[in-house]
């Protein structure tokens, strides 16, 4: 395979499932930040929201586990990640 292909095909998306629902993205990390966002897209933020973020099938290294704000994770085609939303009063 040449260079030009395999650059390409590294540039392609995946399916992930966030909250039962399939996403495509691209191939290498995803933050918190941006799982909460497919998650629950265009919802307000602020100290009174918070959310937890777990993940399954994951790569060989860590398949499965928690992101916290901040941080991020390779993602793998089929990856699920669950995110819930608690409202602090």
């Amino acid at each position: 395979m040449s260079d030009e292909l395999k650059s390409d095909d590294d540039k392609k998306d995946i399916t992930i499932i966030v909250n039962g629902r399939e996403r495509s993205w691209p191939k290498g990390d995803i933050s918190f930040e941006q799982v909460v966002e497919l998650a629950f897209p265009n919802q307000p933020s602020g100290p009174e929201y918070s959310y937890t973020v777990t993940y399954s099938k994951g790569d060989h290294k860590k398949p499965h586990g928690s992101l916290v704000a901040g941080e991020s994770v390779k993602v793998n085609k089929g990856m699920v990640f669950n995110v819930t939303q608690t409202n602090r009063s």
